[in-house]
């Protein structure tokens, strides 16, 4: 497998798929999740709302990923994840986390997806702290054992954040 860190604008990525790093709901929301949504068009929006809730409200509960149509993106898909809200480390946010990767990675396998990029899944607004976060992100890829995807990219927003991904790849 390939893995590659780009730093720029996720929703202008030409990938077989791009990681939404979603609510519950995969109705859009802020960071990522509203770029993704407003790059897609109101397309992206209908298919969300026609997948199943699990319970009232949750489209897709912490860990799992459900995958859609990219719409107007220029990646043919879109593998919305729901990564764990940061409470200190105490309610198994670093299993969550990379079961969220796990998942993504699963569903591109299954679709047989090559490429797929992912953001820092819960970096942003669920408060994941970043140094905690890119190793289990890096960890998690580099164990995956299927033979698809066969490129992950890691898309930073900044420079910052692409350097501590480039700096965890450099590490064995």
């Amino acid at each position: 497998m390939k893995i590659e860190v780009i730093e720029g604008d996720i929703t202008t990525l030409a990938l077989d798929a791009i990681v939404n790093a979603a609510n519950h709901a995969l109705l859009g929301g802020g960071g990522v999740d509203g770029a993704i949504h407003r790059a897609a068009g109101p397309g992206l929006l209908e298919e969300c709302r026609a997948l199943p809730e699990f319970v009232s409200g949750v489209r897709c509960p912490t860990g799992e990923a459900r995958i859609t149509h990219g719409h107007a993106l220029p990646a043919r898909f879109v593998i919305h994840t729901v990564g764990p809200v940061w409470h200190g480390g105490r309610n198994d946010e670093a299993r969550k986390l990379a079961a969220a990767y796990r998942a993504c990675l699963a569903l591109a396998a299954e679709h047989d997806l090559d490429s797929i990029a992912f953001p820092a899944i819960s970096c942003g607004v669920f408060g994941y702290p970043i140094e905690q976060a890119v190793p289990i992100a890096v960890r998690t890829v580099r164990e995956w054992e299927g033979a698809k995807p066969s490129r992950v990219v890691f898309c930073c927003f900044d420079g910052g954040m692409a350097n501590r991904y480039r700096t965890m790849l450099a590490l064995r």
